[in-house]
């Protein structure tokens, strides 16, 4: 690993991803991605007695699909590193007491997919480990409950509110092997740019995604025309039409790639009653490690950044009037397909 700039690492060794796998719930899979999915649960609860508990088992769920779909077994896996937005990270720190493998939990809200990965890059890249798995999850109803009201209140949302994806996704990074290439990561700052509103995450966090993504062009000398794909992770409707805007005000070309965001393409938006659009730490998890992914395996796809964007709330600092930081990591993937 080399530091690239202020906040960017290049990977001159190209940690592969060997494998990955996206797990979701029924409103994921009657989406238009519904066919790059491992697996779709057809409904929210699995018969489990809470709801998170049923987060917890699609995480599980996914760690498995891409260990067996690597050849590996959980003994091979030197690291397992993830986080969701439960309080301490319960769905991660109950699945790795299911897994049994040496265990980091982070928190980065739904950022963690790319925070995970890049971490896991680090690992291998330095030789640290020869196999790290990262992964993250999120159900709707968890989510609803902890964040906002009791799933069974059934209250009227804004238009500007978000849908939390039920899903999971887990990936195997490993020093050699066949598949999509992880060449750069860059850590993103928190940002805030004063929001208080709850419902209105998609506004909160697009100031830190456009700033994370200036940061990777400056610090790698990279342009959006690098890129076929840029993506963030859940800043919806709202969200990726003001970071479409902050880029114009700044100059960014991005108008030289595809610009797209994760919570528009997990559902249909003007057929699903989502709302502004997807959000959750399943949501930029399931997008790429189950569409973009396949896509770049394919050689549909060359180069792929994705930046994935997390409101660093809590249902405390809420209520007692807080602002609202957010932050954003990306991490530049490329094709194996030459």
């Amino acid at each position: 690993m080399t530091l690239a700039g202020k906040q960017s690492w290049m990977f001159p060794n190209r940690p592969v991803i060997v494998s990955s796998s996206a797990v979701v719930g029924p409103d994921e899979g009657k989406g238009p991605l519904a066919e790059d999915f491992d697996y779709i649960q057809d409904e929210l609860r699995m018969e489990k007695k809470s709801w998170e508990t049923t987060e917890r088992l699609l995480l599980e769920k996914a760690a498995e699909i891409a260990v067996s779909k690597a050849g590996l077994t959980n003994e091979d896996i030197q690291f397992y590193i993830g986080g969701d937005l439960m309080n301490q990270i319960i769905s991660n720190s109950f699945a790795a007491r299911t897994m049994s493998i040496p265990y980091l939990g982070v928190f980065g809200a739904c950022s963690t997919s790319m925070e995970s990965l890049a971490l896991a890059a680090q690992f291998v890249d330095s030789g640290a480990a020869r196999h790290v798995l990262a992964g993250t999850c999120s159900h709707n109803s968890t989510a609803e409950k902890q964040f906002r009201y009791p799933t069974e209140y059934g209250s009227q949302k804004p238009p500007t509110a978000q849908y939390t994806v039920t899903g999971a996704g887990a990936a195997i990074v490993a020093r050699e092997g066949e598949g999509p290439v992880i060449t750069a990561a860059t850590i993103g700052k928190v940002v805030d740019m004063g929001i208080t509103d709850p419902f209105n995450m998609g506004a909160a966090m697009a100031p830190a995604a456009v700033d994370t993504i200036t940061a990777h062009f400056r610090d790698t000398g990279r342009t959006p025309a690098y890129y076929d794909l840029i993506v963030t992770g859940d800043l919806a409707k709202v969200g990726h039409r003001i970071a479409s805007d902050l880029f114009i005000d700044q100059g960014v070309p991005m108008h030289e790639t595809i610009f797209n965001d994760c919570g528009l393409m997990v559902f249909d938006v003007e057929m699903q009653a989502v709302q502004a659009g997807g959000s959750g730490c399943g949501c930029s998890a399931v997008v790429t490690y189950g569409h973009i992914l396949k896509r770049l395996r394919s050689g549909d796809l060359k180069r792929v950044l994705v930046v994935a964007t997390g409101a660093l709330l809590s249902p405390i600092s809420v209520q007692q009037k807080e602002t609202i930081p957010c932050i954003a990591h990306a991490v530049a993937l490329e094709s194996g397909v030459h």
